[in-house]
């Protein structure tokens, strides 16, 4: 695999350096451009753009403080081509605990980038981080209230969008797309607060040439841009719509994990850092933690007015319009999870075919149901709770290729009644689980 070209280019750029955060603001937007180095290689100057709609909040000092945190995970993108033993940081400064924090996240959070390069390398060893900068402590009052609600344009954020249906909300997306746009209209919201993220064409450069790329924790990035945006707007909540399913394991048996930035550990592990350095009342947490994707396709599947409008596809996604590739093992999981709660001519009219039906899905399929090494990298649920929904979609779909060779090659197990389950382990206020849990008991028989 990539041992030897990681330890190679390890050897040959020693230092990865954070050099600078620049802010710009202009009438309609800010705008901060990042200045990160390897000595010797490459600079790179990625740029996140925020538009200015419905910000009350404006202290400059306070911004440009959040601008230079968001930094920190944004720079994993640029890092991980040569994986440099040292991350140098001159942009500010950082304490201990910081440090011991920010390398948990870059180890697990690349946990699917060394696996899916081969890569053997000890957490204690992954990566030193030297600050070498100066950070100017800013001290703010602040009152927020409200929701900042993320919008991905798949099912989940449909699901909070409509349990947050009568607060008093502000939506957020980053590099905005149709089916995220139709939902939030759907919705019945016509503004909504946009980040532009710019990836530099010289790391792309760099892809091309061979070298190493992969997986990187989105959501960790989308952790740290949502409390910018938080306070721009004056929000008091920042709700994510990530469910308990995340947090089983891709490969299993192991900690690697592709939504690792999606679970309850990262949410908790963000939870504490932003009450120790970010100073303001504002709560980071996931609306759905509560419940499983079984659940959350259960209530979606009571929500047509979206059906047709969103999209999780992630092959799809770079196609203009995002569609449904129908080839996928995202496609082929939003399928098979709908399908114990829409009639058959329903879901065919979102995906146009049957997956179930598609024998090159095959493999997929088991990887979904348990039975490879790993499930696939994607946001897709537990193998118990995908065996469930095909035990359930049993009636409707029993002589489909897919569920044929199921049920003549593996028991067809009982399992829990995964539409009753409810986790436990969440951060969500008490009003908002409140509406989570009256919205499920209209759906629960």
């Amino acid at each position: 695999m990539n041992q030897e070209k990681f330890l190679r280019y390890r050897q040959e750029y020693p230092e990865f350096y954070y050099r600078k955060v620049e802010m710009e603001e202009q009438e309609e937007f800010y705008l901060f451009r990042y200045f990160f180095e390897i000595p010797t290689l490459k600079e790179f100057h990625p740029t996140i753009k925020i538009w200015k709609k419905e910000i009350k909040n404006q202290d400059q000092e306070y911004i440009f403080y959040l601008a230079y945190q968001i930094g920190l995970v944004e720079l994993l993108s640029y890092w991980k081509c040569t994986c440099s033993p040292k991350i140098i940081v001159e942009a500010g400064s950082l304490e201990e605990k910081q440090i011991a924090w920010l390398s948990k996240l870059y180890y697990w959070g690349l946990g699917e980038f060394r696996y899916v390069n081969g890569i053997s390398c000890e957490m204690s060893s992954w990566v030193e981080i030297e600050s070498r900068g100066t950070t100017k402590e800013v001290s703010l009052s602040y009152e927020g209230k409200g929701n900042l609600i993320a919008i991905g344009g798949g099912k989940d954020s449909a699901v909070s969008l409509e349990i947050l249906k009568n607060e008093e909300n502000t939506c957020f997306m980053i590099n905005p797309k149709g089916p995220g746009i139709e939902c939030m209209k759907i919705a019945g919201y016509e503004d909504y607060l946009s980040v532009e993220r710019k990836i530099d064409p010289e790391l792309l450069a760099l892809n091309d040439q061979g070298f190493l790329n992969g997986h990187t924790p989105f959501s960790a990035l989308v952790a740290f841009l949502s409390y910018l945006c938080a306070y721009l707007t004056g929000r008091k909540y920042i709700v994510l719509s990530n469910e308990g399913s995340a947090n089983e394991a891709t490969v299993l048996g192991t900690n690697i994990n592709h939504q690792y930035s999606k679970t309850y550990e990262f949410e908790s592990d963000f939870d504490w850092y932003a009450k120790i350095y970010f100073h303001l009342d504002i709560e980071y947490f996931s609306m759905l933690r509560c419940l499983n994707e079984l659940e959350i396709a259960m209530i979606f599947a009571h929500y047509p007015k979206y059906h047709q409008a969103f999209k999780s596809c992630n092959v799809g996604s770079k196609e203009m319009p995002w569609k449904w590739c129908c080839h996928c093992p995202k496609c082929l999981f939003v399928f098979l999870i709908l399908s114990p709660f829409l009639k058959k001519e329903e879901l065919l009219s979102i995906f146009g075919e049957n997956l179930y039906e598609k024998e090159e899905l095959l493999p997929t399929f088991l990887e979904l149901l348990g039975y490879a090494e790993r499930k696939p990298f994607e946001c897709v649920g537990t193998t118990g709770e995908v065996r469930y929904a095909v035990m359930q979609a049993m009636k409707e779909y029993k002589d489909t290729y897919l569920l044929k060779y199921y049920q003549e090659h593996y028991p067809l197990e009982e399992t829990i009644d995964y539409t009753k389950a409810f986790n436990e382990e969440h951060h969500i206020p008490p009003h908002h689980l409140a509406l989570v849990k009256e919205e499920l008991q209209k759906y629960v028989s």
